[in-house]
């Protein structure tokens, strides 16, 4: 099973961008405690961070070429602005896991819209980065259970 792991605006900043809300724990962190649980749950993962919402649409259709199993998506902000990543999720067809390390349910009013939310199977919020974790879990285990495509 392979899962894309997709990183948002600023995410390349944690550790360093208000470590009140995001921890003090880095990207490389993230990335290192995915890897080890992706390792430990027998799948293959791929990181993918861009600052650039083209980036992102493009990396999501390149994970439909790749024949991705999954993708776990933390849009940051343009999950209250991006129509274009809601209608990529929704061309791949891939099953998509959203995460925030956050509650943007929490925070200010227009960071508790999220668009790309309904093309996903699930969303994972204000669980820290362990919450990544939980994704990639649940993605797992829809691949166990056959109901990836």
């Amino acid at each position: 099973m392979n899962i894309l792991v997709i990183n948002g605006p600023n995410m390349n900043f944690l550790g360093v961008r208000q470590p009140e809300i995001y921890g003090k724990a880095t990207y490389d962190d993230l990335a290192d405690m995915i890897t080890a649980e992706a390792e430990r749950l027998g799948v293959s993962v791929q990181f993918f961070q861009s600052n650039h919402e083209g980036e992102l649409v493009d990396a999501i259709q390149k994970a439909y070429f790749d024949k991705m199993d999954g993708i776990l998506i933390n849009p940051a902000a343009y999950t209250h602005t991006s129509v274009a990543l809601l209608d990529a999720v929704k061309a791949v067809g891939i099953p998509t896991v959203e995460v925030h390390i956050s509650d943007p349910d929490a925070r200010e009013d227009f960071r508790q819209i999220s668009y790309i939310r309904q093309a996903c199977v699930a969303t994972i919020k204000g669980h820290g980065l362990t919450g990544y974790l939980e994704g990639l879990r649940l993605l797992a285990d829809r691949g166990a259970e056959g109901t990836v495509v």
